[in-house]
This record gives C-alpha cells, sequence and structure tokens, in this order.
C-alpha cells in the first residue's frame, strides 16, 4: 500500500522545485526587459530602424529580426511590453492596419521564443523535463519551426490572410 502522505510530499516538492525554476527563468527575463527599457537599446532599435528608412516588407523583416533576437533573452510579454508601442507608430506609417500587426507580433513572438540558439521556451521545458537533453528538445521542434516560419511568410505576403475571419459581414 502507497502512503499517502509521502506522494503527495514528493508531488508538492516537484512542485515547488519546476516552479521556482520557471520563476527563475521568468524573473531573469523580466529584470533584462527593465535593463533594456532603462538602458535606452529599445529606443536606439526604434532609432536605428527609422534612420534606415525601411517601409513595408523591409520594415517587417527588420521587426521580426528583432524579435527573433530578443526571444533569445526576453519572454513574449516583456517583448510585446517593451516593443509595440516603440514600432507601431512605424507600422501606422508605413500603411499598415495595427490589428495585423498585433497578429504578426503575437506570430513572431512565439516562433522567437522556440528558434536555436537560445529559444527560451526551450529553457523551460529543460527545466520541466531535466532527463530530455536540450539537443533533442531543439531537434523536436524544427518541424514546428519550419511550419511556424512558413505561416508568418504568409501572414506577411498575403495580408488579408490574418484579417480574414473577422472580414465577414
Amino acid at each position: 500500500m502507497v502512503d499517502s502522505s509521502h506522494v503527495l510530499r514528493e508531488v508538492l516538492l516537484e512542485t515547488a522545485m519546476t516552479s521556482v525554476s520557471l520563476y527563475t527563468v521568468l524573473f531573469g527575463a523580466l529584470m533584462f526587459s527593465k535593463l533594456v527599457s532603462y538602458s535606452g537599446l529599445a529606443d536606439g532599435i526604434l532609432t536605428w530602424i527609422s534612420s534606415i528608412g525601411l517601409s513595408g516588407y523591409g520594415l517587417i523583416f527588420a521587426i521580426l529580426a528583432v524579435f527573433f533576437v530578443l526571444g533569445c533573452v526576453m519572454d513574449s510579454l516583456a517583448i510585446i511590453l517593451i516593443f509595440v508601442p516603440l514600432f507601431a507608430p512605424l507600422v501606422t506609417a508605413a500603411g499598415l492596419d495595427l490589428v495585423w500587426f498585433g497578429i504578426f507580433v503575437v506570430i513572431a513572438t512565439e516562433i522567437a521564443l522556440i528558434t536555436p540558439p537560445i529559444g527560451m521556451n526551450v529553457f523551460v521545458l529543460r527545466a520541466t523535463l531535466p532527463e530530455v537533453k536540450t539537443q533533442t528538445i531543439f531537434k523536436g521542434l524544427l518541424p514546428f519551426v519550419a511550419t511556424d516560419l512558413v505561416r508568418i511568410c504568409l501572414v506577411i505576403f498575403v495580408l488579408g490572410l490574418a484579417l480574414w475571419l473577422g472580414a465577414t459581414s
């Protein structure tokens, strides 16, 4: 017969250890986002992109590149909260729909969080499954990353696709 108090104790300890691991990663990402915000890096990226004079597809791919780099070290909420308000005026000036941009941002951010070499969500998964190698996790993610890249290309090049469901009247 299994002692239920012993099982409960083990489950609670494992839950606590997993939660501490996840919150450590999240805390680090939030601290980094504060550092980025206070250091002026976000404003520097905005100035750099606007000084290049990109519009349309060039602007979108520059924003995508920024999100992919940020996804290596920041969580999605921090990326969205810091950079969407900075990029929104550029997107509006380029004549793109802000609802479409919101959909694009969510897709881009989530792709950035699982792409090699650092992909933050991979390390969250690694913390919850310590017996699985990081390399194995990345190999398992490759088909999903490829599919997500096709999806974001469709959203970029077929602008109405992301807004199609809401367009019915």
